[in-house]
């Protein structure tokens, strides 16, 4: 049984501003796991990190102290970072699983979540690059977050479920805003025995999509939303619903553009009525 069946936490830990003025970067990590149990790594997405980063993360955190990583940008059809090496999928795919080798060992990985892009719809080849991810890394927990409404349409719902069940992989669900094509619905299903894991969005319907803003404006506006108080008891009974068939639940929030990802995370704490164990010793007022 995991020390925590329900564990709550932030996507990123370095970018939040509510920590103590003057907390260095390499600092904030231990300070984080005193608040939370978990963590969505975002660095991972942009640059495949070295086994020293990943294990010195590794090492800063309590034995208890969980991670979902984000699958490299190469991995998941986001196409290759401006500046980074030309590699075969099959070099990225074998440096990426070697680099998480220290998070393993030390059972501190709950996923490596996969984030396709809105172009990656529901059709065969994409089903088959899906099971070649399976294919690539056998024993991992993977994760599959869909950008594209198609793979939920009334068509392919329950095949894409049954297909992820299928191929031993985490399905997420999402909380986002419902504006067109590149947004999924809340699909209350588990896919895998071991782990459920939900990802908040936000509900900013209105800057979900580019709209003609810059990459930048974009990224600032998109996840700016702090849920009510209302909208986060909407998942007390689903978070029981998901308790009859899944291990382990994860709940992280994404909704960080204005700094409201780590007061709905506590207050989602609150509703559930948890307590998480194995936090490291609070040596710091974060919050």
């Amino acid at each position: 049984m995991p020390t925590n069946p329900i564990q709550i936490g932030l996507c990123g830990w370095g970018d939040h501003d509510l920590y103590p003025p003057g907390t260095a970067s390499r600092e904030k990590l231990a300070v984080y796991a005193a608040h939370f149990p978990v963590v969505e790594v975002d660095s991972t997405y942009y640059a495949v990190p070295g086994e020293e980063r990943i294990a010195r993360w590794t090492e800063e955190t309590p034995d208890s102290f969980r991670f979902v990583v984000k699958a490299y940008r190469e991995l998941t059809g986001h196409g290759r970072r401006e500046g980074a090496p030309e590699k075969s999928a099959k070099e990225w795919f074998r440096e990426f699983g070697k680099s998480l080798k220290p998070m393993v060992e030390a059972s501190k990985l709950t996923a490596v979540l996969f984030q396709f892009p809105p172009w990656f719809e529901c059709k065969r080849e994409n089903v088959q690059y899906i099971r070649r991810c399976r294919q690539e890394y056998p024993d991992l927990p993977l994760a599959v977050e869909f950008r594209n409404r198609t793979w939920f349409s009334p068509e392919f719902r329950e095949k894409t479920l049954s297909f992820l069940e299928k191929e031993n992989l985490i399905h997420v669900l999402c909380d986002e805003p419902q504006a067109g094509i590149g947004t999924v619905p809340i699909v209350t299903a588990v896919t895998h025995p071991g782990q459920a894991l939900v990802r908040f969005h936000g509900r900013n319907r209105e800057g979900w999509n580019q709209s003609g803003r810059s990459n930048e404006e974009w990224r600032n506006v998109r996840y700016a939303y702090r849920y009510s108080d209302e909208e986060l008891k909407e998942w007390v009974s689903r978070v029981e619903t998901l308790k009859q068939e899944a291990d382990q639940i994860t709940l992280l929030f994404n909704n960080n553009s204005r700094g409201d990802a780590a007061p709905n995370a506590k207050r989602m704490t609150e509703l559930l009525g948890i307590e998480h164990q194995g936090l490291a010793s609070r040596q710091l007022d974060m919050f």
